[in-house]
């Protein structure tokens, strides 16, 4: 498969960040390394990267750290974190910051090859041809540039929270599950948990919400998940 796509990896375990480089190789991709946060922080600034692999035990400034001044600089990239740790706080952690994915050493490379390539489908949806925008209430998403705007505003989000932004306002009033929210978005192949949606939920509230604690657009149904409140 030949691709255009350019991936970092920044991992200072020298082994790792081999074995990833090769794997992704593999598939086509232009792979960049870093072995610290700060020349990771320095390729991003000085390369057209899509996906950054970001490991969060790093010399210097941490990869939760770099997530969030990744995010803040360049809201478009794709981030998926790994960590050794399998506490759910560091995955939690990771997708507060903004990360799109997370991984848990010791983990399968193949695995982490068909993340990379479910994030970049999120990245590189095509436009619907019949419908360059939708309008919800004071929401308007403009599917060509991958905007987002509230009133005059433009709200800026992470490639999965757009996905799933869309998701909702193009079918108001549905209730989605987690399940189906992670196939939908994530994709059938995604091994995570359903936490990765709910963080992601909350992120948006934060974002779009008057009152994130009181949310008027984004309903929870309970027992089931999620829902775009309809307008009457």
């Amino acid at each position: 498969m030949i691709t255009d796509k350019r991936i970092l990896v920044v991992e200072d375990e020298e082994h790792i960040r081999k074995f990833v480089r090769i794997n992704l190789e593999r598939e086509g991709f232009i792979v960049e390394e870093a072995t610290t946060g700060e020349e990771g922080l320095d390729i991003v600034g000085s390369t057209d990267i899509d996906v950054v692999v970001l490991d969060i035990m790093l010399p210097g400034i941490d990869g939760f750290q770099v997530c969030k001044i990744l995010r803040e600089k360049y809201p478009a990239i794709g981030i998926i974190m790994l960590t050794a740790k399998s506490q759910d706080i560091d995955k939690i952690m990771g997708l507060e910051y903004g990360s799109d994915d997370y991984m848990v050493k010791p983990f399968n490379p193949i695995e982490l090859v068909l993340r990379v390539k479910s994030l970049l489908r999120r990245m590189d949806y095509k436009k619907d041809e019949n419908q360059d925008a939708i309008v919800e209430g004071p929401f308007r998403i403009d599917k060509y540039s991958r905007k987002f705007y509230k009133g005059d505003r433009e709200i800026e989000l992470t490639p999965t929270e757009y996905s799933i932004i869309q998701l909702f306002i193009e079918n108001p009033g549905r209730a989605f599950t987690r399940d189906e929210i992670l196939n939908i978005v994530w994709g059938y192949d995604f091994m995570g948990d359903s936490k990765i949606v709910d963080v992601n939920v909350r992120r948006l509230r934060s974002k779009i919400e008057e009152d994130a604690s009181n949310p008027q657009y984004i309903e929870t149904v309970w027992g089931v998940g999620y829902r775009w409140r309809k307008k009457m």
